[in-house]
């Protein structure tokens, strides 16, 4: 079944909020964007449900925006602390369900933990983070983290495995990794326990913690 569409606010028209608010809209969303810059709120006009130039800081203009109807909020201001830090405070009176918001260090991560947003993000540094780790291993195409230590990685089947099965590399035993899938160009071709023979340039979907995939990645 189609996912139900639902209300959001975007508390910051810069290229984060604008690129969220975007994508939402895109998915067919109900989406109100606000800046206090004109020119923000004015590229974005045509691409949001709604788009206005309003101060999140006044919890009357976020009264008046209908911002207390949404379903989720994010706040998009992280290089201004006070502005996200009085957001906040503003979207809880005003009882938004779901609160989300930019961080831009520490600091600002545990301020706007502490005063109850439900969910934190550094941009930033959680896509340097995903940069590093496809830097240091050029086998590693994407991961994804799935949270108590697990991440599932991508991993490009290099020459060196061509022409040997799957079950050849004695995943779970050597390096306790699950093969969730195997795809070679926009087909699935297998999964753990099916004899499937590998080529170059397959992916391998691989469930495990960071530790074991790493040393599966060190061996290719």
């Amino acid at each position: 079944m189609p996912q139900t569409s639902r209300h959001f606010a975007i508390i910051g028209l810069g290229s984060f909020g604008s690129t969220v608010g975007g994508e939402l809209a895109r998915f067919d969303n109900h989406v109100i964007g606000l800046d206090v810059k004109a020119e923000r709120v004015n590229a974005m006009a045509e691409k949001l449900s709604q788009a206005m130039i309003a101060d999140a800081r006044d919890e009357a203009a976020l009264r008046e925006a209908g911002v207390g109807d949404c379903d989720v909020a994010l706040i998009a201001v992280g290089d201004d602390m006070e502005a996200s830090v009085l957001s906040l405070i503003n979207l809880k009176l005003l009882g938004v369900g779901e609160i989300w918001a930019k961080a831009n260090s520490k600091a600002h991560h545990r301020i706007l933990s502490k005063l109850g947003a439900d969910r934190v993000v550094q941009p930033e540094e959680q896509m340097g983070l995903h940069i590093a780790q496809m830097l240091h291993n050029p086998f590693v195409r994407d991961y994804v983290s799935l949270g108590n230590g697990l991440h599932v990685v991508n991993f490009r089947v290099p020459e060196s495995l061509e022409g040997r099965k799957l079950a050849d590399l004695d995943l779970m035993t050597r390096y306790e990794l699950r093969c969730v899938g195997i795809m070679r160009g926009t087909e699935f071709v297998g999964r753990d326990g099916e004899a499937c023979v590998l080529e170059s340039a397959d992916r391998l979907l691989l469930l495990g913690t960071r530790g074991n995939l790493r040393k599966f990645g060190a061996s290719l």
